[in-house]
Parts: C-alpha cells; structure tokens; sequence
C-alpha cells in the first residue's frame, strides 16, 4: 500500500513577464484588440504612431471578447506571427 501525502504546492505555477525588447525596429506588431468601446480606434491609431516612430510593421490584429480570456488559438496565431502585441483597453 502507498500513502500519499497531500503537502505540497497548490495554484498556479507562478509566471513572469518576457524580458523587454532592446530594439523594436523591423519587429512585426499585432494587436489584440478586446472590443470595447473605442479599444480598435485607441489600439490603431497607436500601433500606426509606433510604426511611423520606431519602424514596427503592423502584422496582425485580432479580435476577443473582453469579458473572457484570449483563446488559445488566437494567442498561438499572434505568438507565431508577430514579435511585440498591444493589447487593452479599460471602461
């Protein structure tokens, strides 16, 4: 018979932020754009001034519901696609 004690880590495994970016010229940008009011309008008309000022190209956008988390598949596309994301927009 085997015993097992249930002492141990609970939750989440804890998760850190990706290092800046030395550089951001020549990256390709997406947004994610959560669809609240004005968030595309806001999201656009940033990454357009980030492209014009530091040379990112505008690759993707995507789009999700803001009461729900990104689905996986819309944040594997953006991961394979693009190398620096916007993403937010609060009421």
């Amino acid at each position: 018979m085997e015993i097992y004690t249930p002492n141990g880590n609970t939750g989440e495994p804890e998760r850190s932020l990706s290092p800046p970016l030395p550089l951001l010229t020549g990256l390709s940008l997406g947004i994610l754009d959560n669809t609240k009011p004005n968030a595309g309008v806001l999201l656009d008309r940033l990454a357009d001034r980030l492209s014009d000022r530091v040379g990112l190209k505008i690759g993707l956008t995507e789009t999700k519901n803001a009461a729900l988390a990104a689905p996986t598949e819309v944040l594997n596309t953006l991961s394979k696609e693009v190398q620096v994301v916007l993403t937010g927009s609060a009421d």
